[in-house]
């Protein structure tokens, strides 16, 4: 790749860091920057790779106006066997961004144009600061200033890091007057916000079967029940043949989470309407509150251009790698549903995910194997799917040969690979050292396998136990 309007190469870090993030910043495509490549192409790479990362965060943090945060990911590559930084940078909601040195002016606001930064000309900003965004979440004062975070500061632990004292202020949870902000609000313990899973007979909205709930706690906690009631709603239906057995989910698992995670992370929560989750005989359909962000087209939005609308919820899931890239997203929930699948308004964005097709199952095996799932095991009641609810229960009465404890550890790694040994100990309410035994003896047994360190995922290697 050579240099563009939205590609920078730095050799080495230089004092222009803050100048070209502005510019990617005020650009409608944002941009990425990557060090150690020159300025033909040429891969030379970087030393003391995380000292630096480190530095670049730190400049970003306080040199930068309005806040950054949550706007950029530093991510270390590897090419030709040498380190290489490269910061992704999205296309800000609060126009027009400046280095904090030099104010909002010529000489502290730039634009990319072509391969270059350039100042941005005084009526462009003008007319950008004009239109900014003045009702962020952030400026919004919340409703309740007796706001707790214990709750937040779990999820924090689980992931490793720790909240001090001016966590508040650190994440954007309160107004430049140091009041709560609707951020704060909506990560707070206690809120009145809350996020509906509905489940429908049928394929319209005549016989509802089932409508839950999940909120009124911190938006992380809610996130999280969301995404295991849809996991699990997200069975595994088997077809055995001749000569091999073929498993496939309802819904592509990679997919759908990205949507719900997608769905809450661009939610305009302004509106005071939460995204909402409902399930058809013959799909799903995921509807979160407001259209596409201003200045991003179809084309941009499908591209994978990231322009977050409520850059601090970003910037919490992407500290508990609930995200993991900015923009990164939309692509993959195109490797398995097209474009078709995303329907556009002024006011909201719907996405709705086909059941997948599954060679000879009869409708009947999914009440089966819901309830085989139920009364056998999680694992036996997805493959009941096929054969109905005594198959299933049969099936899942196999898996109760592992011991109560180990099967709660394998259904919690089955819905979540990249769970920690923490957040499992968490969840079950035992021991790091017990869950570390009975991971033990999954890994002997042949049924999980670690793939990774720190950063790894629990990779099944058995699951018609």
């Amino acid at each position: 790749m050579t240099e563009s309007n939205r590609i920078e190469y730095k050799q080495q870090l230089t004092d222009d860091l803050e100048k070209e993030v502005v510019a990617f910043l005020n650009y409608p495509e944002g941009g990425l920057l990557y060090f150690g490549i020159d300025k033909a192409g040429n891969v030379v790479g970087v030393s003391d790779a995380d000292g630096l990362q480190l530095k670049i965060k730190d400049r970003l943090k306080n040199n930068i106006l309005p806040s950054c945060l949550g706007l950029f990911d530093i991510i270390l590559e590897e090419r030709n066997e040498k380190d290489v930084i490269k910061i992704m940078v999205a296309s800000g909601p609060e126009k027009p961004y400046h280095l904090r040195k030099y104010g909002m002016s010529e000489k502290g606001t730039f634009i990319r144009t072509g391969s270059a930064s350039e100042p941005m000309p005084a009526k462009l900003i003008e007319k950008l600061f004009a239109k900014r965004t003045r009702h962020s979440l952030g400026r919004i004062r919340s409703p309740r200033q007796d706001l707790k975070f214990e709750q937040l500061k779990i999820y924090y632990q689980e992931s490793g890091k720790t909240l001090n004292q001016q966590f508040s202020a650190n994440l954007g949870l309160r107004t430049e007057d140091k009041q709560y902000n609707y951020v704060g609000y909506l990560m707070a313990d206690e809120n009145a916000v809350s996020i509906k899973v509905a489940k429908y007979k049928g394929k319209n909205r005549v016989d509802l079967v089932e409508n839950n709930e999940y909120g009124y706690c911190s938006l992380i906690k809610a996130t999280n029940r969301v995404l295991d009631k849809i996991e699990l709603e997200n069975r595994t239906a088997s077809h055995i043949t001749s000569k091999k057995r073929i498993d496939t989910r309802l819904w592509n698992p990679v997919a759908l989470r990205e949507a719900i995670i997608n769905s809450i992370v661009h939610t305009d929560f302004t509106r005071e309407i939460p995204p909402k989750f409902e399930i058809f005989s013959d799909r799903i359909e995921i509807t979160s509150a407001g259209g596409l962000p201003e200045d991003l087209s179809h084309e941009e939005f499908f591209a994978g251009f990231s322009v977050p609308r409520n850059q601090e919820i970003m910037r919490i899931f992407k500290d508990l790698e609930l995200v993991e890239h900015l923009g990164s997203g939309v692509p993959r929930i195109l490797e398995s549903y097209d474009e078709s699948c995303f329907h556009f308004s002024d006011n909201f964005l719907r996405m709705s995910f086909p059941i997948a097709e599954i060679e000879g199952e009869e409708n009947g095996g999914q009440d089966g194997g819901q309830t085989g799932g139920q009364t056998g095991g999680s694992i036996g009641g997805s493959i009941g799917g096929q054969t109905g609810g005594q198959t299933g229960g049969q099936t899942g009465g196999q898996i109760q040969r592992l011991t109560e404890r180990q099967q709660e550890i394998f259904d919690l790694i089955h819905r979540n690979p990249h769970i920690t040994r923490k957040q499992i100990s968490y969840k079950l309410g035992i021991a790091e050292s017990a869950i570390q035994k009975h991971l033990n003896s999954l890994i002997s047994q042949k049924i999980i396998k670690r793939v990774g360190t720190y950063k790894g995922y629990w990779k099944i290697l058995k699951t018609n136990l």
